[in-house]
Parts: structure tokens; sequence; C-alpha cells
């Protein structure tokens, strides 16, 4: 099968007909074998007897349905265990993302040899109050993961099949797949400019409380990334590190006391000087910092997957 197209949804039903014969004209003037695979993430509106009926009528329309709301990250990684295609295709299904893109993002993954393309929605038919964050958001993404991309967020992207088979997305990490992907061995990632239409059915699922969220999901991909099978090297480094210096701190107190003493001159009480303080609780800090790396590394060595490595070739 050449293309699986993988579609989230929350609330949708007036927009699936539509955007499901938009698919498939697409994909039946490029001669694409295809499938749609339409995750219905707890919808309230009716969209789960819409998709019912669309499968009954198209034998490449599969469809699944949360008992309650998961989120998109829970929709999207079971959309990619179900999906059989060479290549899988995301998209939202408010109709703001365009099923023309499909063909060249398709070609842009088997013929150019990339492993995740991303959607840029250049022109955008937003509220300032959206775009604003959001332009602050990607820019910030960037920074932290090297990824030079100027729309994490967009859910018009294209994968390799072993790309989505590798990766797990759970919690809100759907707006990091890219960083995800790379720090598992894909870093084959391009973007392609594409069309952003102006919302026709429903209301956005837009909330500012997302942008929050989705910087501290950032640290955590980037922290898990970085030091996710070695924690000690992070929480024992910096613990060793502070420790050192509470614990020089606290001999040089103690030097400058007993040079004092032995020149005959007063000195006050080391319990006295608020460096002293300092200097115990970096010590204690340091300590502990270092016993959570080691209890981390604990975790990590007795983990199931501490080693699972993705092989590419074998000979």
């Amino acid at each position: 099968m050449n293309i699986s197209v993988v579609v989230p949804l929350l609330n949708e039903a007036e927009s699936l007909p539509e955007l499901c014969a938009w698919i498939e004209k697409v994909m039946k003037d490029y001669h694409f074998s295809y499938e749609i695979c339409l995750i219905d993430d707890g919808s309230t509106d009716g969209s789960w007897s819409v998709i019912e009926q669309l499968a009954s009528q198209n034998p490449n329309i599969h469809g699944v349905k949360f008992r309650r709301n998961y989120g998109k990250s829970a929709a999207l990684n079971v959309g990619f265990e179900m999906a059989k295609g060479d290549v899988i295709i995301t998209m939202d299904a408010d109709l703001q993302d365009s099923p023309d893109e499909i063909p060249e993002l398709y070609r842009m993954v088997t013929k150019d040899g990339y492993d995740i393309v991303s959607g840029w929605k250049k022109k955008r038919y937003d509220p300032l109050m959206k775009t604003l964050p959001t332009k602050l958001f990607n820019w910030a993404a960037r920074k932290m993961s090297g990824i030079y991309l100027h729309d994490f967020n967009c859910g018009l992207k294209a994968y390799k099949s072993q790309v989505v088979k590798s990766i797990e997305v759970y919690g809100e990490m759907h707006r990091y797949i890219p960083v995800i992907a790379k720090s598992a061995g894909f870093a084959k990632i391009t973007e392609k400019e594409v069309e952003h239409r102006a919302r026709k059915y429903g209301v956005t699922k837009f909330g500012l409380n997302r942008f929050i969220n989705g910087f501290l999901d950032l640290m955590s991909i980037s922290f898990i990334g970085k030091f996710g099978k070695r924690p000690m090297h992070f929480f024992g480094g910096l613990g060793t590190l502070i420790f050192v210096l509470g614990f020089f701190a606290v001999v040089w107190l103690g030097i400058q006391k007993w040079v004092f003493l032995t020149r005959g001159i007063g000195a006050p009480l080391i319990t006295n000087s608020p460096f002293f303080y300092i200097a115990i609780m970096c010590m204690i800090i340091g300590t502990q910092l270092f016993l959570a790396g080691y209890v981390a590394e604990l975790v990590s060595r007795n983990s199931p997957t501490r080693n699972h490595y993705l092989i590419e070739k074998t000979l």
C-alpha cells in the first residue's frame, strides 16, 4: 500500500464527508493505493455515526473510537499502529489542511529520501492571539531541538513507515514528533510550505494552556533524548559539582578561621556567616541530586527498553 492517511478528530462530523471525498479524489487521480484511518477521540457530536457510514461506502476507510477524549497524541499513536502504508500522512479533520498536498509530500519521502516532511503554514488564517504565541513556541522549539522547522505543530506531515513504527507518542508530545524521531536516529527532516485554509465547519480546539504544556513537554523530550539511558551523567554530574562547591566553601571558611586564630585575631563564629549555611545547603542539595541520579540509574538499568536500539541494515 502506498499511503495511509491518519486523521485524528474531535467533534468534526460536518467536515468528515467532504474531507474523505477530497482525499479519495486525490488518490484516484494519482493512482495511489491508500487507506484512511479516522481516529475519533471521544467525539460527542455524532462523528462516529458519520465514520460508520463512510466506512460502509468505502472499504479503504477504517475507524477507531475512543470511549473518552484522550488527546491528539493518543489518537496519532493508535493511528500509527494501525497504518499499513509505505508513507503515512497525518492531517487534521477540520479542512484547514488540503489533501492536494499529499502527492508532493509522498514524492519528497519516496523520491527525495526524507524521513519526515513537515508542513509549514506560512500564510495563516488564525487570529493574532494564536499566531504570536505560535511563533514564540516554534522559535523556542528550534533553539532547543536543533531542528529548524517553522511550524512544529502543523498537523499536515508525511513520514516513512519505519519512523512511526519506531517511536511512541504520548501525553501531548504530538507537537514534537520530529524531535522524538531525531533522537531515534531519523535525522532527514525537512519542511514544505503548504496551504492553510480558513475553518469551514465547527470551532477551534485552540487553548492558551497548550503553550505552557508544550514548553514543559519540550524540556522533557530534550532531557530524555540526551539523558534517558544515562541519568547519572546529569544528576550525578550536577550533584557532584554543587557538593564540591559547598565543600570547598566550608573548607575556606575553616581555613580563614584557623588563620585568624593563629594570628591572635578575634574571629567571628563560622556559623554567624551566611556563606556557611549556603555552603551546607549546597552540600545537601548536591548529595540529593547524586542520590536521585543513582536511583534513576537503577530504574533505567531495569527498564525493558534499556537495550532497545533501532537497526537500519544488517549483512
